[in-house]
């Protein structure tokens, strides 16, 4: 249990530690709203997008496919954004639907999950992970675009402008441009993954940094309600739900372990960028992202001692 313990904070601890840095940043005076502003639109067009693609383009999608899990994440996930948007239907004042939906359901696989799930099944869980975490980022990404479109303040919402919200979203371009050259091995010049992996390595520091930027107590008692409400159907609820199907389904071992800590993993610091874009509330996303950080030392915890009592992972 203390080794599950350690591993979670050793992945957690660099996230607070950069969002306290935004926080003190911005209280000193050294970045200001415009900053944030053009370091979220860098992001999300340019360095986010990039980091995706060498992920996949490093991923060995032949080695470790396994249809059968592929197949119920996504179904799995396409059900919980489903009852995250029906709850936001219900509970959610129309304007945060789309914030709230997205906080509810997208998980920090990239980061955390994929470091769980190495650091608990080594080159098996990397390798399946990375695999899966194409999948992932482009489910979360098509159904993050399409209910952050549907509700936003900034664009229409029919059918046409929700497609071209998706087909023009730099995150999926990234993932699917990266595809074909990951499947078919394409080398590519080390000078430009190089080069890339400096550009791409300014993603998670800048991210986190404009999150801490704009976190305030007033804003954090603000959205206290909706952000909990969220942070909980993602961190309890959601992964509850989906790790119970795996279970049913007969998924055991390191299968049903991987499954579980991509379901449990928390927010993804991705939200904040893509609710920022879309003219979305960011200050919410970036409020379920430190909740459902902070709840993830404790739940993953929880989750896994369950799972390893019971003998099945």
């Amino acid at each position: 249990m203390l080794a599950v313990v350690q591993q979670t904070l050793a992945v957690t601890a660099p996230v607070f530690a950069m969002l306290f840095v935004g926080v003190a940043l911005k209280r000193l005076g050294w970045i200001d709203t415009r900053f944030i502003d053009t370091a979220s639109s860098l992001v999300f067009k340019g360095t986010m997008p990039v980091m995706l693609f060498l992920a996949i383009l490093h991923a060995d999608l032949q080695a470790a496919l396994q249809p059968a899990l592929l197949g119920y994440f996504l179904l799995a996930t396409i059900f919980t954004f489903l009852l995250a948007w029906g709850w936001a239907i219900l509970r959610v004042p129309r304007p945060e639907r789309g914030v709230y939906t997205q906080g509810a359901f997208r998980g920090n696989n990239g980061i955390l999950g994929l470091a769980l799930a190495t650091s608990l099944y080594g080159d098996y869980g990397l390798s399946v992970g990375g695999v899966l975490g194409g999948v992932v980022i482009l489910a979360y990404n098509t159904l993050s675009a399409i209910v952050l479109a549907v509700y936003s303040r900034e664009a229409k919402a029919d059918l046409r402008s929700i497609l071209r919200s998706i087909l023009t979203n730099p995150l999926i371009i990234g993932v699917v441009t990266a595809i074909p050259f990951a499947y078919w091995q394409v080398k590519l010049p080390a000078w430009l993954l190089t080069s890339g992996d400096y550009f791409a390595s300014m993603t998670l520091p800048l991210a986190l940094i404009c999150i801490g930027g704009t976190l305030s107590l007033a804003a954090l008692r603000e959205g206290s309600s909706l952000a909990l409400s969220a942070s909980l159907m993602k961190m309890v609820w959601l992964p509850l739900l989906a790790t119970l199907g795996a279970f049913l389904c007969g998924f055991r071992n390191a299968e049903l372990g991987i499954l579980f800590l991509y379901f449990a993993s928390p927010t993804a610091a991705a939200s904040f960028v893509m609710a920022k874009a879309s003219g979305g509330n960011h200050v919410l996303a970036s409020t379920i992202i430190v909740i459902t950080t902070l709840m993830a030392v404790l739940t993953i915890n929880i989750g896994l001692l369950v799972l390893q009592w019971g003998g099945w992972i």
